[in-house]
């Protein structure tokens, strides 16, 4: 069956619609006594990772409902039109296979005829030997110096897949060298990334498959400038302290770097996919050929799972399906990421990325305006720092805030007992988000009267729970592919092109008008709106004001 814009009028929404309202008051309290099962039984497992659903405001009756949207919408033939190349980006008539970037040597995937895995595998050769070259010393800057310090410079997919990856993994981190990421335009950021480097020992990485990104290429002229000036003006330096992560080579080696270091990506990758490309470079370079290589094969693990398990026990479909069901059923219009470990801290941001531009969106793949909510709103700080913070709304506010709790079972950092201490939280959360406290129990706790109200946990806020051994680099990519399909599910069966991001080229095009008119000797004539107007008015009058 073919989905349209009138998704909510087919059978099996209808059916997911009335069953909602017929369970929607049920609480989980109700749902474990009547089950105490369950929380054994609606669990899933695959590459690695361990899926309690139990803690979702769910029954067999909503699951077999929500599988059968899945199979009704096509799910599993747009699957395989993703593995199989086919050009399901359709606005931009281009495959999606950033599953290819993790295909095994011997892999066949086909785009227009063409075989893409070789060109994957030539593309990590070729940044084997240079991470290789970097991290033993053998590249030298302009002085004969190693290089002891990195710079990433890009934006968006380009710095937060790397960035985060890297301190995901920074335990497997080579210590001699210091890593650096700078994405903002805002002059701070690189002032401030480049502050205490040694330009001699320094090497920047400019990733921009255009190398005509303006916020990218503002920040690599400036940090061209700021390496002439620390090694004596000579342009020759630029090739020994840049590379490029690019498929513009002109305007590679216009820049002054050697073609023969620009690292090369496809167009069947967007931007928030690519980080195990040739944008990876900084993040091998840290951790190593050999430990890239495990990630990618986490990637691949879960690629395997989301292609090969039934729907009923495959995780990326399971989560997808409950996202659908908090948000256009009950109106949740967040997902909260709740990593316990601390070397996930960039994680929920980078699932900002992931989530909320792919499934922006508000038209079907023909055009058609939805009549349904989209993506949620992806948020979240590692535990236990969300505790002391945003928790007091999720557990007693009035919106309802589905939420994933991610940990692993060892640490890599054993003290004292830090990390029963931190485990302990995750669960006792997941538990009081469950099953609350209700008035009767605060009043058997001897609380005042006048307190009671204030101290009841009404509960029924649904949570899942996914466990891995330790975080490991095959763990973080098999976490991450669980997300990237997870995201798929949902797009399709919102009927949504979850692989182009048209949503952030409007204000990028009236900021390359604006920029101009900003820099102006002479007042010039402005047309936006009037309060524009009056912004850039008052900008240029107080911008060089004491």
């Amino acid at each position: 069956m073919t989905v349209t814009a009138s998704l909510t009028r087919h059978p099996e929404w209808r059916a997911l619609a009335a069953h909602h309202v017929a369970i929607k008051d049920r609480h989980l309290r109700d749902l474990f006594a009547e089950d105490p099962g369950r929380g054994e039984r609606l669990t899933a497992e695959g590459a690695g990772l361990y899926l309690d659903y139990s803690k979702h405001r769910v029954t067999d009756e909503t699951l077999r409902l929500l599988l059968a949207l899945a199979e009704a919408v096509g799910l599993k033939a747009r699957r395989e039109a993703m593995f199989g190349g086919e050009p399901i980006n359709s606005t931009e008539r281009r495959a999606v296979l950033h599953v290819a970037l993790r295909a095994p040597r011997d892999g066949t995937i086909l785009v227009e005829g063409e075989n893409v895995v070789p060109f994957v595998h030539q593309v990590l050769d070729k940044m084997v030997d240079f991470a290789e070259s970097v991290r033993g010393g053998s590249w030298t800057g302009q002085t004969g110096k190693p290089v002891r310090n990195v710079v990433n410079i890009g934006i968006g997919g380009s710095d937060l897949g790397p960035v985060m990856a890297y301190e995901a993994l920074r335990f497997y981190a080579q210590r001699n060298l210091t890593l650096r990421f700078v994405s903002n335009v805002d002059g701070t950021d690189l002032a401030e990334a480049t502050r205490d480097l040694d330009p001699a020992e320094t090497l920047f990485i400019v990733a921009s498959k255009t190398f005509t990104t303006i916020e990218t290429l503002t920040n690599a002229r400036s940090a061209r400038e700021w390496l002439l000036a620390g090694l004596g003006g000579d342009e020759a330096a630029v090739a020994k302290h840049f590379v490029a992560l690019s498929t513009n080579a002109a305007e590679v080696q216009k820049f002054g770097i050697d073609p023969a270091n620009m690292f090369e990506f496809r167009d069947w990758v967007g931007g928030r996919y690519s980080y195990p490309s040739a944008i990876g470079l900084s993040l091998m370079i840290a951790i190593g050929p050999d430990r890239f290589r495990e990630m990618l094969g986490g990637f691949r693990a879960m690629d395997e799972h989301f292609r090969d398990a039934p729907f009923e026990r495959n995780l990326p479909v399971l989560m997808g399906l409950l996202g659908i069901w908090y948000g256009d059923f009950f109106g949740a219009e967040t997902l909260a990421v709740l990593p316990y470990d601390q070397y996930l801290n960039r994680f929920s941001a980078y699932l900002q990325q992931l989530d909320m531009e792919s499934n922006g969106k508000r038209v079907t793949l023909d055009g058609a305006p939805v009549d349904y909510q989209t993506g949620p709103i992806v948020w979240g700080q590692p535990g236990t720092n969300g505790q002391h913070a945003f928790y007091q709304l999720i557990h007693q506010g009035t919106k309802l805030i589905p939420a994933d709790f991610l940990g692993f079972c060892q640490t890599l950092n054993p003290l004292g007992d830090h990390h029963d201490l931190l485990m302990a939280n995750l669960f006792a959360q997941t538990e009081a988000l469950a099953f609350g406290k209700t008035e009767a129990e605060v009043r058997a706790e001897g609380v005042p009267e006048h307190q009671v109200a204030h101290r009841v946990f009404p509960g029924n806020r649904p949570t899942s729970t996914i466990l891995a051994d330790r975080l490991t680099p095959a763990t973080l990519g098999a976490l991450v592919a669980l997300y990237e399909h997870k995201v798929f599910v949902q797009g399709t069966i919102w009927n949504i092109n979850s692989f182009d991001q048209w949503g952030v080229e409007l204000g990028k095009a009236l900021a390359n008008r604006i920029s101009p008119e900003l820099a102006a000797d002479a007042d010039p004539d402005l047309a936006h709106d009037g309060s524009t107007n009056a912004l850039i008015r008052r900008y240029r009058a107080r911008r060089g004001a004491g």
